[in-house]
């Protein structure tokens, strides 16, 4: 297990809950909390305890953004991706591909590694959230918010562009019209309208958050199966490259893969004796 800095770490029923921890700094990001949330989560994806991944964030704020501080020292004779090392190197993430098809090709930018995480990761956007923060929960396979935290892309009125990604992913989510509004506008809007735009899957109110993000969580432990969530996961974003044949025939091989797993038999036993399933993700 990794040490952390910048960040807390924790796993209780199968949940392990990665907490961005700068609250005096609405957890403004840097290459230190970004090492730390790399070794968490590769730590989480090789923890046989661990079923689903939440990010969220200490205090009343999600992630506001790059530190300022970080962003006044770049060299701009530099390839801006050194910012992530500029602290040290990068954190090594390495996972097991044996389950679905690997996505890792598609995704090699600066947060592609949460994509190709065998477990789902779930953002719990508590507070508010901008610039690199937000593209950060782009990466994750789910996203739920505060009613009231505010959100903004933030890029264009720090003369800087649609990062990392978030040009692609970003239009997939809420349409291109939408994209660009919150891009070129980066104005401000709300948990709720989140949610409206379809850029968070649902919002509740800021108290209740976290208690249903894990009630949720835990729905996923107790019910489904872990190796079935790896290989949709897989699934999903290996289709966003593919065509319908393609992705079909993808989803065939899967199947005869799957009707000789230890999951697949418990399912079925497990329905057909009216009793919890006990799946070992086998």
């Amino acid at each position: 297990m990794s040490t952390y800095d910048e960040i807390l770490y924790d796993v209780a029923d199968h949940i392990a809950t990665i907490t961005l921890n700068r609250p005096e700094k609405l957890n403004a990001w840097t290459a230190t909390m970004e090492n730390s949330v790399r070794s968490a989560v590769n730590d989480a994806a090789k923890d046989d305890d661990v079923r689903v991944i939440i990010v969220t964030g200490a205090g009343r704020g999600f992630c506001a953004g790059a530190d300022m501080g970080g962003l006044q020292k770049i060299d701009v004779k530099g390839d801006g991706r050194k910012r992530i090392v500029e602290e040290g190197e990068e954190a090594e993430v390495s996972f097991d591909n044996d389950l679905g098809p690997s996505v890792l090709e598609h995704f090699e930018g600066r947060f592609g590694y949460m994509f190709e995480c065998p477990k789902p990761i779930i953002a719990a956007i508590n507070g508010p959230v901008a610039g690199i923060g937000l593209v950060m929960t782009m990466f994750c396979d789910m996203r739920f918010a505060s009613d009231i935290a505010k959100f903004t892309t933030s890029f264009a009125q720090r003369g800087l562009v649609a990062e990392h990604g978030i040009a692609w992913l970003l239009p997939k989510l809420i349409g291109s019209a939408n994209a660009l509004d919150i891009l070129m506008s980066a104005r401000k809007f709300t948990g709720d309208e989140a949610a409206h735009l379809g850029l968070v899957n649902r919002s509740f109110p800021g108290n209740a958050l976290l208690a249903e993000v894990r009630d949720y969580a835990k729905h996923m432990v107790e019910t489904v199966s872990p190796r079935s969530l790896t290989v949709m996961k897989r699934q999903v974003y290996k289709s966003l490259f593919q065509n319908f044949n393609s992705s079909t025939a993808m989803a065939d091989a899967e199947m005869q893969s799957s009707f000789a797993s230890d999951d697949f038999k418990e399912g079925v036993a497990h329905f057909v004796e009216k009793r919890s399933a006990n799946f070992t993700g086998k």
